[in-house]
């Protein structure tokens, strides 16, 4: 079984989780939402698979190239 970081392009802050751990995900689907600059932008899976790992939470700061999440296939 591979696992793949998942990185934020952006720093901000952590406006909604979409994938909780355990769920089953495709590629280039939406795992959360960033809010930057009043934008919301969205952390997506690059890969298929199941989050295995949530390194944040709603409301938290996160930083460019930040590891929000683990991606196991």
């Amino acid at each position: 079984m591979a696992a793949f970081e998942v990185k934020t392009e952006v720093s901000g802050t952590v406006w909604k989780i979409l994938a909780p751990p355990g769920q089953r995900i495709a590629a280039g689907e939406e795992i959360l939402i960033v809010e930057s600059m009043k934008m919301e932008l969205p952390v997506l899976a690059e890969d298929g698979g199941t989050i295995a790992e949530l390194h944040v939470a709603e409301g938290e700061a996160v930083r460019e190239g930040q590891v929000v999440a683990i991606l196991s296939t």
